[in-house]
C-alpha cells in the first residue's frame, strides 16, 4: 500500500465531515504535503464543502483549488459552477462555465447546463441563458428534464413568459416540477391571475404547486382567496401553514394569525416552527394580547426550542409592547445569541416605556459588543431621547449617525429631533433643522410635529406660518386644519375657529378617526372614535 493510500481513507472521511473554512484548508495542506492532491477524486472532495456552504469566499478558495487541479473532470468542474449558482454571487458561475469550455478536454454534461442555467435563473440573466440554451441545443446531448426545468425557470423570472411555455409545452418528458418552474415564476413577478390560471390546467400537482399560489394570493394581499386555496388543500406541510400566518400578518389581520395558528395546534400533525412562532408573537404584540403571547413563550420552553435571533426579538417585542419590560428584559438577558434587530427591540422598547437613559444604556453595550447600529437602532434611541427629554444626547447620537456609523438621517431621525426640541422650546432651532433637510425628504410630518409644539406652547404666530406651509404641502390632508382650529380654540379666537372648518368642508376635508385596542379577560376589543362616532 503507498504512503498516499494509506492516508486517504481518514484524510478524506476528515474532509467529508469538514465544518469550517479552517478545517478545508487543513485538509487542503495535508493532500499537498502527501500528494494526495494529485488524485482528482481525492482533489474534488475539497470542493464538495463549497457546494453546501456557498459563501463567496469559501466559492473562490473552492475555484482556486479546481485551477490547480491535474487533471479535472466534469464532477470537479460541475462542484464550482454549483457552487456559484448557490452563492450570493451567481454571475461568476458563467466564469466558471467559460472556463471549462475553454479547457477542452472535459465537454459540459447536462448537470453542467442544468447548474449554469440555475445560476442565470438566480440573477434573472435571459440574454446569457439564451445563450447557453443554444449551445445545449447544438450539443450532442439528449433533451433532458432537469435542463428544461431549468430553461422554463430561467425565462419565466427574466419576465420572458412566452417562451418560458414554449419550452414547457415543447418538453417530451415533463413533471410536476417543470410545471412549477412557471407557477413560481409568475407569483414571484405578482402575476397571480396567470398563475391561478396555470395552477388549474396543471396536469399533476404537489404540495409546492400549492404552496407556490397560496404564497402569491398572500402577497398581493388577497387572502380570502389564500385561504380558500388552502383549505381545499389535500395535505398541507409547515410551509402552508406559515404562508397563511404570514399572509395575515402581512395585511394586518392579526386576530386571523392567532386563530390560524390554534387551528394548526388542533388540526394538524405539524408543528409550528421559528418562523411560525415569530409571526404569532408579533400578532399578539399588535393586539396587545398579553396573555396570548405568554403562551406562546411557555410553548416554546416546553419544547425545548431555541430562543435567538429572530424569536428573541419577537418575544422581546412582544414583552415590550403588552407592557411587560421587565420580563423583556428578562429574556433579552437570557439571549446568548442576539442580532442587531433584538437590540433594536430592546431599545425600542425601553424608549415607549420612558426608560431613555436604560436605552442609553443599552445602546452603548450594544456598540460596546461589536454590533454596528443601523438607521432603526437611531430611530429606536433618539426616541428614548425624546420622550425623557435628553436633548444634548440627542443632538450627539444625530451628529455621530453619518459622521461615525455613515448612515444618513431620513424622516423619522429628523421627525425624531423636530419632535424633542419643539417639546424642549427649541422652536427657532427646530424650524432651522426642518429647513435644512434635504429636498427629496417629505417635510410635512415635521411640520406637524412642530406645529403641535408651538400649540402647547401657545407660539401662535410661528403655528400660523407652519400651518400655511403645511397646508400649502398637503390642502386635502386633517391634521393642519385640526390642529389650528385646536390652536385657536385655546386661545378664545372662536371666528378663525370657524374659519378653519370652514376651509375644511370646503377642500372635503375630514378628520380621521382615532383607533384604540384593549384586552379584556383575553378577549381583544378594538374602538374607534371620529366625529360623532364610537365603535365597538
Amino acid at each position: 500500500m503507498s504512503a498516499c493510500s494509506s492516508f486517504s481513507l481518514p484524510i478524506l472521511s476528515f474532509t467529508e465531515k469538514a465544518k469550517s473554512f479552517s478545517e478545508i484548508q487543513q485538509a487542503h495542506a495535508f493532500m499537498l504535503k502527501t500528494g494526495l492532491f494529485r488524485d482528482t477524486f481525492s482533489a474534488s472532495k475539497l470542493l464538495a464543502f463549497a457546494v453546501e456552504n456557498a459563501e463567496p469566499k469559501t466559492v473562490s478558495y473552492a475555484h482556486s483549488i479546481l485551477n490547480r487541479i491535474e487533471n479535472p473532470n466534469a464532477f470537479t468542474h460541475n462542484s464550482v459552477i454549483r457552487a456559484y449558482a448557490n452563492s450570493s454571487v451567481p454571475e461568476i458561475a458563467l466564469m466558471a462555465f467559460r472556463e471549462m469550455l475553454l479547457l477542452g478536454s472535459v465537454f459540459p454534461d447536462k448537470y453542467s447546463f442544468t447548474f449554469v442555467l440555475k445560476a442565470c435563473a438566480a440573477f434573472c440573466g435571459f440574454e446569457e441563458g439564451r445563450q447557453i440554451h443554444g449551445l445545449f441545443l447544438k450539443s450532442d446531448l439528449l433533451s433532458d428534464v432537469y435542463v428544461d426545468n431549468t430553461l422554463v425557470n430561467v425565462y419565466g423570472r427574466s419576465g420572458y413568459f412566452e417562451l418560458a411555455r414554449k419550452v414547457l409545452d415543447g418538453m417530451p418528458d415533463r413533471d410536476v416540477v417543470s410545471w412549477n418552474s412557471l407557477l413560481s415564476a409568475y407569483v414571484e413577478k405578482g402575476l397571480v391571475e396567470e398563475a391561478r390560471g396555470l395552477f388549474d390546467e396543471m396536469e399533476e400537482r404537489n404540495i409546492e404547486s400549492w404552496n407556490f399560489m397560496i404564497s402569491g394570493y398572500a402577497a398581493v394581499g388577497l387572502v380570502n382567496e389564500a385561504k380558500d386555496l388552502f383549505d381545499s388543500m389535500p395535505v398541507k406541510d409547515v410551509v402552508s401553514w406559515n404562508a397563511m400566518v404570514s399572509g395575515y400578518a402581512h395585511v394586518g389581520f392579526y386576530s386571523e394569525v392567532l386563530e390560524v395558528f390554534d387551528e394548526m395546534l388542533k388540526n394538524s400533525t405539524e408543528k409550528p416552527d421559528g418562523f411560525t412562532l415569530v409571526n404569532v408573537l408579533s400578532a399578539c404584540a399588535n393586539l396587545g394580547s398579553l396573555s396570548q403571547g405568554e403562551w406562546v413563550h411557555v410553548y416554546i420552553d416546553k419544547h425545548e426550542i431555541v430562543i435567538d435571533g429572530f424569536l428573541a426579538t419577537a418575544l422581546v417585542d412582544m414583552y415590550s409592547k403588552c407592557g411587560k419590560i421587565d420580563k423583556a428584559l428578562e429574556v433579552f438577558r437570557a439571549t446568548l445569541k442576539k442580532d442587531v434587530s433584538t437590540w433594536n427591540s430592546m431599545i425600542s422598547g425601553l424608549s415607549v416605556h420612558g426608560l431613555g437613559n436604560d436605552a442609553l444604556e443599552i445602546f452603548s453595550e450594544m456598540v460596546h459588543e461589536g454590533f454596528k447600529p443601523n438607521s432603526i437602532t437611531f430611530i429606536a434611541i433618539l426616541s428614548a431621547c425624546n420622550h425623557v427629554g435628553l436633548l444634548d444626547q440627542a443632538r450627539k447620537l444625530f451628529e455621530t449617525m453619518n459622521s461615525v456609523y455613515g448612515i444618513e438621517p431620513t424622516i423619522e431621525h429628523y421627525g425624531c429631533m423636530v419632535d424633542l426640541l419643539g417639546r424642549m422650546g427649541k422652536f427657532e432651532e427646530a424650524e432651522q433643522l426642518v429647513n435644512e433637510i434635504p429636498a427629496d425628504v417629505e417635510a410635512s410630518v415635521l411640520l406637524e410635529s412642530l406645529l403641535g409644539a408651538c400649540k402647547r406652547f401657545g407660539r401662535i404666530e410661528q403655528a400660523e406660518r407652519i400651518a400655511n406651509r403645511l397646508l400649502e404641502l398637503n390642502p386635502h390632508e386633517s391634521s393642519g386644519y385640526v390642529q389650528m382650529s385646536n390652536l385657536y380654540a385655546s386661545n378664545g379666537r372662536w371666528d378663525e375657529v370657524m374659519e378653519v372648518r370652514k376651509k375644511m368642508r370646503a377642500e372635503r376635508v375630514n378628520k380621521k378617526p382615532g383607533c384604540s385596542i384593549i384586552e379584556v379577560d383575553g378577549v381583544v376589543h378594538e374602538f374607534l372614535a371620529g366625529e360623532g362616532l364610537i365603535i365597538d
